[in-house]
């Protein structure tokens, strides 16, 4: 059996609220674990948002849409600095989900184990 990986392992903490997991809304982890696109991608839940980056350590890619918002309401808001923040909004967990993974880039995931910028040819 293969080993864990860093972006398995941190999903896997903080859906079954491990102690010392980062923790987030339930229900708008469990709709971003159930798009396998958003699977592999490494989760950060933090002050309300969940936000997916291509690298395991910090400083993060922050170049991804994000989900901020609980059961009953989601927003999707673009990266950082991008155009169009609001993506979407007054959305289910599922709807915000599959909206961020239609805004990623072709050549999104999985993340690598790292920081940010990508080694060299890391993302060819």
């Amino acid at each position: 059996m293969a080993e864990e990986t860093v972006v398995e392992r941190t999903w896997r903490g903080i859906l079954e609220r491990h102690p010392g997991a980062r923790l987030g809304e339930p229900a708008v982890i469990e709709a971003a674990y159930a798009e396998p696109r958003l699977r592999v991608l490494f989760p950060f839940p933090s002050h309300g948002a969940l936000t997916f980056h291509r690298n395991t350590q910090d400083p993060w890619s922050n170049d991804l849409p994000f989900i901020v918002g609980d059961v009953e309401s989601c927003t999707v808001y673009a990266p950082l600095g991008a155009p169009q923040r609001v993506l979407g909004q007054s959305l289910t967990p599922q709807e915000a989900a599959a909206l961020v993974v239609a805004h990623l880039p072709p050549d999104c995931g999985p993340a690598f184990d790292g920081t940010w910028p990508p080694p060299e040819n890391s993302l060819d």
